[in-house]
């Protein structure tokens, strides 16, 4: 049974696509929680997450204390907005098992951006200090790498939006 006045957001998208500020921008609204885990693992393993392996190491922990939390709000009647990558198909699976299990219906927001927009996005980012993850341009191809679109038949309602070049 799933309980339609709370939603279990999700953002998925390249790096510097718009998904930190989307996910802010949903969790306008006070009955809505946000959840960052770029600024979760910056105070958690500061200086520890070096490389892509850290970042895979240090997001699992995470991920792990995360799930159970993220169920009971959303099962005590708020919306999460959870800004974790959902850019593979076994993270979207960890976060659907979350809405699944908390009852409630999910709501992926899709980002699509090419390399370009993003690199152009992410050098303004990084000149501006404004975010805790500040990646190079061979950190941003090698992340991106690992980057999986999302598709209908993973059980996610998919809602897309093209970025473009402001």
């Amino acid at each position: 049974m799933t309980n339609s006045s709370n939603t279990l957001h999700l953002v998925c998208g390249k790096i510097a696509a718009g998904k930190s500020t989307l996910a802010r921008d949903l969790s306008a609204n006070p009955q809505v929680i946000l959840i960052n885990e770029d600024t979760w693992l910056s105070r958690l393993y500061p200086d520890e997450i070096n490389t892509i392996p850290d970042y895979i190491r240090c997001s699992s922990r995470l991920r792990s204390i995360m799930e159970d939390h993220v169920q009971q709000l959303l099962q005590a009647g708020l919306s999460v907005v959870l800004d974790f990558p959902a850019n593979t198909q076994n993270i979207r699976q960890w976060m659907l098992g979350i809405s699944t299990r908390a009852g409630v219906q999910n709501c992926l927001h899709y980002l699509e951006a090419s390399d370009a927009v993003c690199k152009k996005r992410l050098h303004a980012r990084n000149a501006a200090g404004s975010h805790e993850f500040n990646p190079t341009d061979e950190q941003f191809d090698e992340l991106t790498a690992y980057f999986v679109p999302p598709k209908v038949d993973e059980g996610l309602e998919i809602k897309r939006t093209k970025v473009f070049d402001k």
